[in-house]
């Protein structure tokens, strides 16, 4: 056998191996994530079923360690997509959450832990600390996929669950930078911490400048090109790019990725970017969960299981009460408090980190280390359950979203609706019964199911997502109705159509007279508060039944909609608070009520009464 020969077989061996682990990894996750959602018990516990069967019960996968290495980029990836959700001036609104509540959970619970650690006297002094201060860190990846799940991400509790998150992924630096204090011997490190300090500033202010100067210009660039291969490359330098420079000066590659998409959060080129991102992330966040599964030592969990059992449900029932306190003490309602508190009980990915650093530095020993990791495992795969007892605690039970196959075969029609409520179904009617094609998607299976049965063309899927609009057929659309009801929901759509389609017609279901203002100024073609016509109608009839004819309450009803309509024209100009004066706060004189006069020169008639007026609201209208 030649020499190049046997230099090449144990390179072929290795592609084998690789090839063979990765068709094992796939085939798991196909399996195992729709069994387990299925099941109910959703996709995330599947994930590590997977991984522990085919690592440690089969040992087919040795290399968890390794993996979870390389799949760790699903979280930081993950924290890119959230980062382009939130604009600067929100993560201002939410300064209080993650400052002052995200602060409070890190302290309350990390002290709480390790005093329950040195009291058990399973560790002592700082590795009781480290310990506490680690096992006081939630797993963002877990609960932002439930939150993603359950549709739930920009509810309220959801932002709050984001913002205590958001602090402890930023709690990881300070506790990465005390465990060489800490160590029973001299860390390798010469730099003091003050030069650590210094170093992490310019990185961040470095990321800063190239966010604001660089990245929006090099889209720019590449967005000219038409190279859509090359705008993904792009992306995934970005987002890797920013996290290596984070890890180098010192933070977590997670954080780097976040401050990345956030400063491409105001960028026109947001939405193009997170569709490019979202396939690598999903397919690496389902092997991170894999990994974490075929990492677990089943060994340790052996002869340590009577401690185990004792310490997964006292750490999550720790956490889970401090989590409930703290936010009912900051203003929550009951449910909010519960969901927060079952979704965050777990220990986090970051705590993996935390625990291996310590152990090399001497803090405690790597089988101390070890029992923490499969602790952090099993509370992670006793998050799902916890998530779902949260439903049984809660005052009211709340409906859940169910998902299904998303589908758009024949889909693409005149008029694209996105959202098919109640509003949605009766504006659908005037349309078929004019002829028109409607495509319908909705994000809710129930009521998909639900209009399929009656015959409408309705399509599973997510209307603030790019690819599903372009699925939908919105290219083909002449006008696209965004009927959705959560009014946030409804501004993401419509950004998010400007942005990607600026020819397409937008007419969009307002919320209130706030939102009516609000879409206004995002420039949508047409737009109707969910409540106004029927309020009209409703009134109207209720004059006819007190004895005003049928003729004098319409001219009532069409006096009302020309004064809504002048207010509004004024309050877009003048502010929320102009035009007052035209609401009607008593009954009008002379009784009867009668129609305005067009002669009438009072300043609260002159928009809808005179001629002048008239034309203008004609224009408007």
């Amino acid at each position: 056998m030649s020499p190049a020969v046997i230099a090449e077989a144990p390179s072929m061996e290795t592609t084998t191996i690789i090839y063979s682990q990765a068709l094992m990894l796939l085939g798991g996750a196909v399996i195992a994530a729709p069994l387990f959602k299925r099941l109910g018990l959703g996709t995330i516990l599947g994930y590590l079923a997977a991984g522990i069967l085919i690592g440690p019960v089969a040992q087919q996968i040795t290399e968890g360690e390794e993996i979870l290495h390389v799949s760790e980029l699903g979280v930081v990836f993950l924290l890119f997509i959230i980062g382009l959700e939130l604009k600067p001036s929100r993560l201002w609104q939410m300064r209080r959450d993650i400052f002052g509540l995200g602060t409070a959970q890190v302290v309350v619970t990390g002290l709480a832990l390790s005093f329950l650690i040195a009291l058990s006297g399973l560790l002592e002094g700082a590795a009781s600390v480290v310990a506490g201060f680690g096992l006081a860190l939630s797993s963002t990846a877990f609960a932002m996929q439930i939150l993603e799940e359950n549709n739930d991400t920009n509810t309220r509790y959801g932002q709050r669950a984001f913002s205590i998150l958001l602090l402890q992924d930023l709690a990881i630096v300070p506790l990465l930078a005390i465990i060489p204090l800490m160590a029973a011997q001299a860390p390798e490190d010469t730099t003091t911490p003050l030069q650590d300090f210094a170093i992490a500033i310019a990185a961040v202010a470095a990321l800063f400048a190239a966010g604001r100067y660089l990245l929006n210009p090099l889209f720019q660039v590449i967005a000219r090109t038409g190279a859509r291969d090359v705008m993904i490359a792009a992306a995934l330098l970005v987002v890797m790019g920013a996290a290596t420079m984070m890890q180098l000066a010192g933070l977590s590659m997670a954080m780097g990725a976040f401050l990345a998409g956030v400063l491409l959060a105001e960028s026109s080129y947001r939405h193009e970017l997170e569709a490019d991102i979202e396939p690598f992330r999903g397919i690496l966040q389902a092997l991170f969960f894999m990994a974490v599964g075929l990492s677990l030592e089943l060994h340790v969990v052996a002869e340590n299981l009577l401690n185990i059992m004792i310490a997964v449900p006292v750490l999550m029932l720790v956490k889970s009460l401090v989590l409930y306190g703290l936010c009912r003490a900051s203003g929550s309602r009951h449910n909010d408090a519960v969901r927060i508190g079952l979704l965050l009980p777990q220990g986090g990915e970051f705590g993996f980190v935390l625990f291996t650093a310590a152990a090399a530095a001497g803090v405690f020993s790597q089988a101390t280390a070890s029992l923490l990791v499969a602790i952090v495992t099993l509370s992670m795969a006793l998050t799902p359950v916890a998530a779902m007892l949260s439903r049984r605690l809660m005052h009211q039970q709340d409906e859940t979203a169910e998902e299904i196959e998303e589908n758009f075969e024949g889909a693409g029609a005149d008029v694209l609706m996105i959202g098919f409520s109640r509003f949605a179904q009766i504006a659908s009617q005037i349309l078929l019964a004019g002829g028109r094609e409607v495509t319908i998607i909705d994000h809710s299976a129930a009521r998909v199911r639900q209009a399929a049965t009656f015959g409408f063309r309705i399509y599973f899927g997510d209307g603030t997502r790019l690819d599903v609009l372009r699925a939908a057929g919105i290219e083909k659309a002449k006008i696209v109705a965004v009927c959705t009801q959560k009014k946030e929901v409804t501004d993401r759509i419509i950004d998010l159509v400007h942005t990607e389609f600026p020819n397409a017609r937008v007419f969009a279901r307002s919320y209130d007279r706030q939102h009516t203002l609000e879409l206004r100024a995002r420039g949508v073609d047409y737009e109707l508060r969910e409540t106004f016509e029927s309020g009209l109608l409703f009134g109207r009839k209720t004059l006819e039944a007190l004895g005003v004819n049928g003729d004098e309450a319409i001219g009532i009803m069409d006096d009302i909609r020309r004064r809504d309509e002048a207010r509004l024209v004024l309050q877009e100009a003048e502010g929320i608070t102009a035009g007052r004066d035209m609401l009607h706060s008593r009954p009008v004189r002379p009784e009867p009520l009668v129609k305005p006069k067009r002669e009438v020169t009072h300043p609260a008639d002159a928009l809808p009464g005179n001629v002048a007026g008239s034309e203008t609201l004609e224009k408007t209208e």
